[in-house]
């Protein structure tokens, strides 16, 4: 089976969305599959709640490429779990069990972990959730290397109302300089990128004590953008301690979308009246 066995990476991660109340549907990309989780908790909200998840583990030890690159502490769903809006977790090429279903490869998941063959595969993979949820508008959470992904997706879709990241990946140059890695070398780096519209409004959240993305590499990001916010959390790390504070961020969130929308429509009706 293409999960692998009961104690895999990808069943565990099955088991864990099932327990929340998920369903799971596989999605085609372009040229991958995609296991996707969906939380239906609201049909009174126009925008998909896309969630994004770290790049998991791509590397054994920073030695050895990992034969399956699947999360084993997957962030975004607990907090996917905590958010009362429908909501999906868009999982990449090659993760959740299909790492050795053609034409996946290691160099996916680690220099070209956000290259363009994974991004469109990842937006053609939205654009059918977006179909199958009836929704129009998006916003995207990203957490580490899912932090980068969320700005390249964003910038594909022109109804995305906001970006919110957690010790997101947001210049990958800065970061493997930071670490001494090897440059991603087939990935496209969010920092290099042309600025999103003043009108995704952009929130990005960094542990003050995160050594895996210190703040540096997101302030770094954010000089190249407009309009956004960087907001460093003493005592948080690069995994501490997001769920307490995530509540609280979604209900920022959304009501900034409510009162964004709210303004839209009386600028319309005015000019209406005007005419």
């Amino acid at each position: 089976m293409v999960s692998g066995c009961a104690g895999s990476p990808a069943r565990r991660l099955d088991d864990e969305a099932s327990g929340l109340g998920f369903s799971r549907h596989v999605l085609e990309g372009k040229g991958f599959e995609h296991v996707v989780y969906l939380n239906r908790e609201s049909r009174d909200y126009s925008v998909l709640h896309v969630y994004l998840e770290g790049d998991g583990m791509p590397w054994i030890q920073q030695k050895w490429v990992a034969s399956d690159p699947t999360p084993r502490h997957p962030v975004m769903l607990d907090l996917m779990s905590l958010d009362p809006f429908t909501s999906v977790y868009l999982g990449r090429p090659c993760y959740n069990g299909f790492a050795e279903k053609p034409p996946c490869n290691p160099g996916l998941w680690t220099h070209g972990r956000y290259s363009r063959a994974v991004i469109d595969s990842m937006a053609d993979a939205l654009v059918e959730v977006l179909r199958m949820t009836g929704l129009r508008r998006t916003m995207f959470f990203g957490y580490s290397g899912g932090g980068a992904i969320a700005m390249l997706l964003a910038e594909r879709f022109p109804q995305t109302t906001a970006v919110v990241t957690i010790a997101g990946n947001l210049d990958t140059e800065q970061w493997t300089r930071h670490h001494h890695y090897s440059p991603l070398r087939t990935s496209i780096n969010p920092a290099r990128r042309p600025p999103l519209p003043r009108r995704v409004h952009q929130l990005h959240l960094v542990g003050g004590s995160d050594r895996v993305v210190p703040p540096s590499i997101v302030t770094s990001m954010a000089r190249h953008q407009e309009g956004i916010e960087v907001r460093v959390i003493d005592g948080y790390d690069h995994r501490c301690c997001w769920r307490r504070i995530w509540p609280q961020i979604i209900a920022e969130i959304t009501a900034r979308e409510g009162a964004s929308r709210t303004h839209e429509v009386s600028e319309r009706d005015l000019a209406h009246e005007v005419r």
